[in-house]
């Protein structure tokens, strides 16, 4: 296919990024003589907006995942170079939202599992439609997103297969369902890319084991971090929840779409089967494609029960109907809109309600307003919430501990440490930087590693 590309010039408030398709790149001109070179535009020395260029000397050149921050504004990564091959980790938008733009490299093929490819529709045109209401351009637009879609080849786990002179294959990440590890063997490397990780076993997956390697590149989100136990974690949040309903109130709790939203209905089916659930939100839609790739869901029978024992919400009458439910799950994670902030301004006025945030919540989000200010803005008015907020991690990326022992077990020679901010990476650092020689990217430098 051949396809013609228009300038298109992004306008970032916090200064300005001229975003050229086709026409500029920072990525180095001169060629890969030996070793490896891994190439960040987005993700190196912060959190989300991932995207690396990995080649050597063959020729061979590979992208890794290519997302983009959902922050107000959106973070975009730099412009990618040519290439033939993607492989995308995961579905979440940090790492899968600017993938569409990659169709103007003529045949380009996106690898991953048969579930990322399956949800990549939903996350892209979710994507293209918040940009259009909050009034964000992309560098894409609906018909790259239709040949993005014809663009994707799907692997099973510990399948091998060849881009350039080079074998891959994928693992379990452990961070989602779905979500892979990339191996790659190259004539003088065998590279691992961790992707978003977690070694533990979560609700609905499974978690990632060791692989070992010369490279380790390894997500460093939590370093310097200790997650509390994941089980205890879970039942705090039954508990709040049954004191809500027991009050009389309705337990809010705005949950991440893919992934998060279904773990926190099997925790409730598990520990509170009696409890009134209604689930709302793009998680309703991407939780359908679960069901078309059972294989890659922990224990899919139990998850069945779990579905049907829920009460799915998909109309404006269902919505009011969820208003008088125990407890209302829904987008979206950072209260930065979906349907959470209309069951916030309906629910707010009465104090036995309460929100339960199970994340993460990003800097100028909703979530961390709220919980800062306590002040939100719903509708474009700044509104004061009175109600009772409770903040539980159910984080789905390794702690400090687990990633320390998943990078000793991988016993690489070299590890690059990204996605993450840098206090993560500096305590990981120090602990291992003896043991294994640490690189510490940033965006736009390249990392070359010989031996």
């Amino acid at each position: 296919m051949d396809i013609q590309r228009p300038h298109v010039f992004i306008y970032i408030r916090r200064g300005m990024v001229l975003y050229t398709p086709g026409q500029t790149t920072g990525y180095p001109k001169t060629k890969v003589v030996e070793g490896i070179r891994f190439h960040y535009l987005g993700g190196g020395n912060e959190v989300g907006n991932v995207g690396c260029v990995i080649e050597d000397s063959t020729g061979t050149r590979l992208l890794i995942d290519y997302g983009l921050a959902p922050t107000r504004p959106p973070k975009y990564p730099d412009q990618c170079p040519p290439i033939t091959d993607a492989i995308i980790t995961h579905s979440h938008i940090d790492h899968i939202g600017m993938v569409p733009w990659l169709t103007q490299f003529n045949n380009v093929k996106f690898h991953g599992t048969s579930l990322t490819a399956s949800v990549s529709e939903i996350m892209w045109r979710d994507t293209y439609k918040v940009s259009k209401i909050e009034g964000y351009p992309l560098t894409w637009d609906k018909r790259d997103l239709e040949y993005a879609l014809d663009s994707w080849i799907t692997h099973d786990y510990e399948q091998w297969f060849n881009v350039g002179a080079w074998k891959c294959r994928l693992h379990r990440a452990g961070h989602m369902p779905g979500a892979a590890m990339v191996e790659i063997e190259t004539p003088t490397h065998r590279i691992l890319w961790s992707g978003d990780l977690d070694t533990r076993d979560s609700p609905n997956t499974i978690g990632a084991k060791p692989v070992k390697c010369d490279i380790l590149c390894l997500e460093a989100t939590y370093g310097g971090k200790v997650h509390p136990d994941r089980t205890e974690e879970e039942h705090r949040l039954v508990s709040e929840v049954r004191k809500i309903v027991e009050r009389g109130g309705v337990a809010l709790i705005p949950a991440f779409a893919s992934g998060r939203g279904q773990d926190i209905l099997r925790i409730l089916h598990r520990d509170a089967p009696y409890l009134n659930v209604h689930y709302d939100g793009m998680g309703t839609r991407l939780t359908k494609k679960w069901f078309e790739n059972p294989e890659h869901i922990r224990d899919i029978k139990t998850f069945e029960n779990v579905w049907r024992w829920t009460k799915k919400v998909s109309s404006k009458s269902d919505r009011k109907k969820a208003l008088h439910a125990d407890v209302i799950v829904t987008t979206s994670g950072m209260l930065d809109g979906g349907p959470a902030l209309w069951y916030l301004n309906r629910l707010r006025s009465d104090l036995s309600n309460g929100i339960l945030l199970t994340g993460y919540q990003a800097e100028n989000s909703g979530g961390r307003k709220l919980l800062e200010e306590g002040r939100i803005s719903i509708f474009g008015n700044l509104t004061k919430i009175d109600l009772e907020i409770n903040q539980f991690q159910l984080s789905n990326h390794a702690g400090h501990v687990q990633l320390r022992n998943f990078a000793l077990a991988c016993n690489p020679k070299n590890m690059i440490l990204f996605h993450a901010p840098e206090e993560s990476r500096n305590v990981i650092f120090s602990e291992l930087g003896q043991e294994i020689d640490i690189h510490l990217p940033v965006n736009g430098q390249p990392i070359h590693i010989i031996s």
